[in-house]
């Protein structure tokens, strides 16, 4: 296979892999209000659990519970709950698309984290570009207006965890494989979770599953996506394809919820993925 039929291939799964997201996102909007968001975690970790085991027998891995870094492990599994956990609260209270849109700041994030964890050096381009994917959130919540509410903080909150889980991810590719991440990432999450889901326990029956399973499955799917994505192409082909989550959190936000986004959060949301786009590929260009 060629080098470019790689990237194609690349390009079909991080857009599969982001897909996929996209139709957990819509289910977790209706089940987060039913179920705590530990409850939820824990399923989405079970399901990585199973992931890491096939992964790690894809690659041949017979130690894929050794990691070179365990420290580093633990930290970046707590930043993975951390920002998947306010993810899936901001669901409860913002519509898809609003959180999808604030949530992409997180890419610019990470450029910008990494300048300060990483001292990674940044053009004023890229600042500026920063700058104004930062008026792109602002444009999105109206602070002052009738429109801002605290609430939109919450995926904000979850794009900073973001940034730091990816920051935090990056470094552990320099110690450990795939499989590795994935085998620690499910294990510290489903002992962290099933802990605090015990204290805020919802009540759960056999209908239960019709929520359950199909998180579990998109999850896992949508991560073993960009796992392949990643094998075939390189990262910032992959990367610029995370704002098509704003894409479908729009349309499955209309079609499931009757969700249309206003003027200025479709402005704001272009801002921000132009501006995300212009840091990726400038950085990488670096």
């Amino acid at each position: 296979m060629n080098y470019k039929s790689k990237e194609t291939r690349g390009i079909i799964f991080a857009i599969l892999a982001y897909f996929s997201f996209s139709i957990l996102d819509a289910i977790q909007k209706s089940a987060v209000l039913y179920y705590s968001v530990f409850q939820l975690l824990f399923i989405k970790y079970t399901f990585v659990f199973l992931l890491s085991i096939l992964e790690a027998r894809r690659s041949k891995n017979i130690s894929f519970y050794r990691s070179n870094n365990l420290k580093l492990q633990i930290i970046r599994s707590l930043l993975s709950i951390l920002e998947s956990g306010c993810f899936v609260l901001s669901f409860k209270y913002l519509s898809l698309a609003n959180a999808h849109s604030i949530g992409a700041l997180a890419p610019i994030l990470v450029v910008v984290l990494s300048v300060f964890i990483l001292n990674e050096s940044v053009s004023i381009k890229t600042w500026v570009a920063i700058f104004i994917g930062f008026i792109g959130v602002l444009v999105i919540m109206r602070p002052g207006s009738d429109v801002f509410s605290v609430k939109s903080f919450i995926p904000l909150i979850a794009a900073f965890f973001l940034g730091l889980y990816q920051i935090a991810t990056k470094k552990m590719t320099y110690y450990d494989a795939p499989e590795v991440s994935l085998f620690y990432s499910s294990v510290v999450g489903i002992f962290i979770t099933s802990v605090m889901a015990f204290y805020f326990w919802q009540p759960m029956n056999l209908k239960s599953l019709n929520f359950f399973l199909p998180i579990g499955l998109f999850f896992s799917l949508g991560i073993y996506f960009q796992i392949l994505a990643l094998d075939n192409a390189r990262a910032s082909i992959v990367q610029p394809f995370h704002y098509t989550l704003i894409f479908w959190a729009i349309i499955f936000g209309f079609f499931f919820y009757g969700d249309i986004p206003d003027l200025l959060t479709i402005i704001g949301a272009i801002i921000i993925t132009a501006s995300g786009i212009f840091v990726i590929n400038h950085a990488k260009r670096k």
